[in-house]
C-alpha cells in the first residue's frame, strides 16, 4: 500500500502552538475546550516537544517554547497576529470557564448579525480565540442586509464643523 501523502486523520491545515507552558496548556484546553489529547512527546528538561490535541475534527498541535530554536510563545514575542477560531456547543458556557481559568476578555459574548454567537479571549499563554455557536441560519440576501447594517453602524459619526 503507498504512503498517503497527507496521513489519515490529519487535516491539510493545523495550527502548532508555541506555548510557555505546555503541559499547564494541554489542560486549560482539554478543561475548557473539551479537547481530546492524541498524543505527547516528552523532551529534555520537562519540555514537552510536541502534542497533539483533538478538537473535534481539527487537530491542534503544539510544543513548550525552544527560544535556541526561534520557537517562541506570543508572550515572548509580545502578542500575536493570529486568532483561531473554534466552534462549541455552548459559547457562554465556554467563555465563562475559560475566564475564570484566567483568560483575558477581549470580546464579550453576544449575537452577530450572521447566525453565530461569539466571544473572544486571549487564553493564559497568550493565544487568541474566537469562539462560537451557530445559532441561527441566515439566508444569503438576509445576510448581504444584515451585513450592510453592521457595516454602517461601524462608520463614524459626520462632522458637521
Amino acid at each position: 500500500m503507498a504512503v498517503r501523502p497527507i496521513p489519515e486523520g490529519y487535516p491539510r491545515v493545523t495550527p502548532y502552538l508555541c506555548v510557555d507552558g505546555a503541559a499547564e496548556a494541554i489542560d486549560f484546553y482539554v478543561s475548557v475546550l473539551g479537547a481530546t489529547e492524541r498524543m505527547r512527546m516528552a523532551a529534555p528538561g520537562g519540555r514537552i516537544g510536541h502534542a497533539e490535541l483533538e478538537l473535534g475534527n481539527s487537530v491542534l498541535m503544539l510544543a513548550d517554547e525552544y527560544p535556541e530554536m526561534e520557537f517562541r510563545s506570543p508572550k515572548a514575542i509580545g502578542g500575536t497576529p493570529i486568532t483561531l477560531h473554534a466552534y462549541v456547543e455552548d459559547v457562554d458556557a465556554v467563555f465563562a470557564k475559560a475566564l475564570a481559568r484566567g483568560s483575558r476578555e477581549l470580546r464579550a459574548v453576544r449575537d452577530e448579525f450572521y447566525g453565530d454567537r461569539t466571544g473572544q479571549f486571549e487564553d493564559p499563554f497568550g493565544h487568541r480565540w474566537n469562539i462560537a455557536t451557530h445559532v441561527e441560519d441566515v439566508s444569503e440576501e438576509e445576510m448581504e442586509k444584515r451585513a450592510e447594517e453592521a457595516l454602517r453602524s461601524m462608520e463614524p459619526p459626520a462632522n458637521d464643523g
